[in-house]
């Protein structure tokens, strides 16, 4: 399975965010691949976020308005996409005024992880924890006790 972020923002390399990104991505059987942007304007943002959708990829945006799943639930949505022939999976993160209605109507899935706000590089290393739940819920490996 390859997994592809795309977000806009760049990650400074010795931030704890960084690190916690580059724990899980490490401890995850699945190619991880994270691109990045600068924060522009929305337009720029969203041109950059759907011009790196690897082309036959599921898209999942994460977006405020998404729907807010479990941990399971997630794991088999993305399952059904593994049974389905889905080998490739992406993620969109967009810049502080969110995604642009164009870049929703891409999505596969429009997922939120909640209410809350959080900042952008946390939200990677949130994702990526979730990308590693997911595979060890598909793969019933104990890390994820329900």
């Amino acid at each position: 399975m390859k997994i592809t972020v795309i977000a806009i923002g760049k990650c400074k390399h010795n931030s704890p965010e960084a690190k916690i990104i580059a724990e899980y991505t490490r401890r995850s059987g699945w190619d991880i691949i994270i691109k990045e942007q600068d924060n522009s304007n929305q337009e720029t943002e969203a041109q950059f976020l759907q011009n790196n959708i690897p082309h036959g990829a599921k898209v999942v945006v994460l977006d405020e308005r998404g729907v807010n799943i479990s941990s399971i639930e997630l794991a088999a949505k993305i399952e059904n996409w593994l049974l389905g022939g889905c080998s490739d999976i992406c993620f969109l993160i967009g810049g502080a005024d969110g995604h642009l209605p164009s870049t929703r109507d891409k999505a596969d899935l429009i997922l939120s992880f909640g209410k809350l706000t959080l900042p952008h590089m946390l939200m990677r290393a949130v994702l990526c924890e979730q990308i590693y739940r997911v595979q060890t819920i598909i793969n019933h490996h104990p890390y994820h006790r329900a």
